[in-house]
C-alpha cells in the first residue's frame, strides 16, 4: 500500500492528538480520505480496475457514517474536520 509507517503517525498525530490514537473519529476519517483520495488518483489511469472502483466505494460510505456520527456527536468539530480535509459540504 502506499501508506507508510511514518505518514500513517503524521496523520494519527495531527488528527487524533498523538499517534496512539487511531481510534478517534477524526483520526479514521483522515485516514480513508487519504486511502479515497490515493484510490481515485489509481483510478484515474486504471479505468478498468473494478476491485479498486469497489474498495473506493466501500471506503467512501463508511467515511460518511463517520462523518454522520461525528456531526451528531459534535458539530463544531465535524466542520472543522471538513474544512481541514478539503472535503466538500
Amino acid at each position: 500500500m502506499h501508506l507508510t509507517a511514518e505518514r500513517k503517525k503524521e496523520i494519527f498525530t495531527a488528527f487524533g492528538g498523538n499517534e496512539a490514537n487511531t481510534g478517534s473519529t477524526e483520526a479514521q476519517v483522515a485516514m480513508f480520505t487519504e486511502r479515497i483520495n490515493f484510490i481515485s488518483n489509481h483510478l484515474k489511469t486504471q479505468r478498468k480496475d473494478k476491485s479498486a472502483e469497489l474498495s473506493l466505494i466501500k471506503l467512501v460510505g463508511k467515511r460518511r457514517s463517520l462523518l454522520n456520527y461525528l456531526a451528531k456527536k459534535d458539530i463544531f468539530k465535524y466542520r472543522a474536520l471538513i474544512k481541514e480535509l478539503g472535503l466538500r459540504k
